[in-house]
């Protein structure tokens, strides 16, 4: 698999390509995130705890597509906003280890402070 950087300079090069960075502002990438994000959400939508997930077959031929649109939003908005994102998941990694130490979050849905 490709690191991130790779994955987010092939995305440059198509986006250049298309000359579709005239649309890319932050704000509107944000928008387009959350729109990608809620219809990977919407192949999940009334499924049954137990049962399968998605809960249509047709559905889950759509996950691998629109998970890959969230991710293609989240690379633009990042490149577009100036967020290297590999040191920032890093960075936040370690915020949420301090936050959850293994001996007090495991097994616990609660927050950090609940």
């Amino acid at each position: 698999m490709t690191d991130l950087k790779e994955k987010a300079a092939a995305l440059r090069a198509f986006n250049e390509a298309r000359e579709w960075g005239q649309f890319h502002n932050p704000r509107n990438l944000a928008m387009a995130l959350s729109v990608e994000a809620a219809e990977l959400l919407e192949l999940f939508l009334w499924c049954e705890d137990a049962g399968p997930q998605p809960a249509l077959p047709e559905r889950r031929r759509k996950v691998d597509d629109e998970a890959a649109d969230v991710l293609i939003c989240l690379l633009n908005l990042c490149e577009r906003a100036g967020v290297d994102l590999e040191a920032a998941f890093w960075k936040k990694l370690q915020k949420n280890e301090a936050k959850y130490p293994v001996e007090r979050a495991r097994g616990s849905m609660r927050k950090h402070d609940e």
